[in-house]
Parts: C-alpha cells; sequence; structure tokens
C-alpha cells in the first residue's frame, strides 16, 4: 500500500468521529482508534504493524432469535463473523458485509443494523502466523440481520458455522462476543 490515505482510511476516521459511544470504554477505544488512524495512513491494512483495523458483523436472524457464529480454526472459539480490510472495501460498512457473506455463504438479503458500528474491540492476534509477533486487530463491529430463511453454508476460513439463540451461546464463546449479541439485541429494538 502507499502512504496516502485510502478512501476506506477516511470512512474509518468518519465513522469513529459521528460514532457515540455508548460508555466510557467504548469511547476511550474510539479515540484510540483515531489515534491510531491519524499516525498511520495504512492504518486499515493487515500489512499495519503493531496494529491494524478490522471491521466484522454478527449475523442476526431477527424472527427466530438467533446469532450465527463461526468457530475460529486459529482461535478455537465462536466469533461473529468478519476479519481483515481489503483494497476493494470502500467502508467499513461494506468490509463487514463482504467478510459476513464470505463467511456465512449468505449472499442475498444481508442488511446492516443502523448508521454505524453497534461496538469496537481490542485483541491480540497472530493474522501473520504463529512464528510472527502478535499484533493487535482494532475491530469495529456492526450488527446485520440475515432473512429467515436463509441458508449458511461454511467457508474455509472456519472450522464449523452454527445459528444459536440468543440466550444459549456456545460455552466456547468469550465475553467480548456476548457482549456484542447483548448489544445486538439492544440495536434491533
Amino acid at each position: 500500500m502507499n502512504d496516502s490515505p485510502s478512501t476506506l482510511h477516511a470512512d474509518a476516521v468518519r465513522v469513529l468521529r459521528e460514532w457515540d459511544a455508548p460508555d466510557a470504554s467504548q469511547d476511550l477505544l474510539r479515540h484510540d482508534y483515531l489515534d491510531h488512524l491519524d499516525a498511520r495512513a495504512d492504518g486499515v491494512w493487515r500489512s499495519c504493524r503493531p496494529a491494524h483495523i478490522t471491521a466484522s458483523a454478527l449475523v442476526v436472524d431477527v424472527e427466530r432469535g438467533r446469532v450465527l457464529l463461526t468457530l475460529h480454526p486459529k482461535v478455537g472459539r465462536w466469533l461473529q463473523l468478519g476479519g481483515h480490510c481489503e483494497p476493494e472495501d470502500t467502508t467499513l460498512a461494506e468490509a463487514a458485509l463482504r467478510e459476513a457473506r464470505e463467511e456465512s455463504g449468505i449472499v442475498e438479503g444481508l442488511t446492516l443494523v443502523g448508521e454505524g458500528p453497534v461496538k469496537l474491540d481490542r485483541h491480540a492476534v497472530r493474522c501473520a502466523g504463529r512464528d510472527q509477533p502478535e499484533n493487535t486487530h482494532l475491530d469495529v463491529q456492526y450488527v446485520v440481520t440475515a432473512p429467515t430463511d436463509a441458508l449458511a453454508r461454511i467457508s474455509e476460513e472456519s472450522l464449523d458455522l452454527r445459528w444459536f439463540p440468543f440466550e444459549a451461546l456456545p460455552e466456547l464463546t468469550d465475553a467480548s462476543v456476548r457482549e456484542l449479541a447483548a448489544r445486538a439485541q439492544h440495536a434491533l429494538h
């Protein structure tokens, strides 16, 4: 990537500036993300070390009161769908929707809920490989609804893909995903 900010970078800055964080800890993360983007023109790309912006989406079947989670092969936990931004992404919302389509196999009918993200989450990962140093994902998390009759298909990026009721998330789900599911329920009402 070059050193000039991309359209996606500009969108990330706009989204984070306009986002009304729901609490003080989320607002602190929002400011940390903005500082990162201010310091790094390449801050939305996987190649940016030691941290980069990622986009994810919790896919929800509103009618059946359930969420679609993937069993992540590297993490070994059930997570929302998402990942790295790609050069063709021009907005964070588009990146989250693209990831949701790719990882769910649901190509039609996914719809973003609201104008922006519902949560931010910063976590350490080894996305460059086990032999590489950890880096940090600055994840911007959206909620996406799926049609009730949507048929999810597992991708090569997942060990498993399943629907779970909001009130019965699997044991191998961390606090961050549980909080995202709770915020999704709130955003839907």
